[in-house]
């Protein structure tokens, strides 16, 4: 299996990156599931993220996912996002240690993320890359009509 982190591109803002934006089953834990993403949209987050680290994650020569890293250069912490195609397969958590050993290379001391305390597959791939659990913010997300908190993990490079 050959995983590569690709700079993101417009090349890579195709149908089919559209289709997994909008993808209800991909972005059912994501803070814009309720927001219909536009090639308009994509563009301007890429222009966004010039200051950031906004990778394609390539598989065999095929794009499956992206993963970011929001940079705050002041206090050297960046947090991580994903999202991915094919999931359960591991291409995630090889993904995140990618990013993680370039944040180090860029001197950036703590990583962050968080999610649902629902998204089990998430906090799963936090705790296997080495992240130690940090806060909960109670009721924090409303999911299907209930309450939902958000988790936040970290860890030290």
């Amino acid at each position: 299996m050959s995983i590569k982190l690709v700079n993101f591109s417009k090349k890579f803002i195709t149908k089919k990156y559209l289709g997994w934006m909008n993808s209800k089953n991909l972005t059912k834990y994501s803070r814009h599931r309720f927001k219909k993403i536009t090639k308009r949209d994509s563009l301007k987050y890429l222009q966004e993220m010039r200051n950031n680290l906004y990778y394609a994650i390539i598989k065999n020569g095929n794009h499956i996912g992206n993963i970011a890293a929001y940079i705050d250069q002041t206090n050297k912490v960046a947090d991580i996002s994903i999202i991915l195609a094919e999931q359960g397969k591991g291409y995630g958590l090889i993904s995140w240690k990618e990013i993680s050993r370039k944040l180090k290379k860029k001197r950036i001391r703590k990583i962050t993320a968080s999610t649902m305390i629902i998204n089990k597959a998430m906090i799963k791939l936090f705790k296997k890359s080495g992240m130690k659990f940090e806060y909960k913010k109670k009721k924090y997300f409303l999911y299907k009509r209930k309450c939902i908190d958000l988790v936040g993990y970290y860890k030290f490079l």
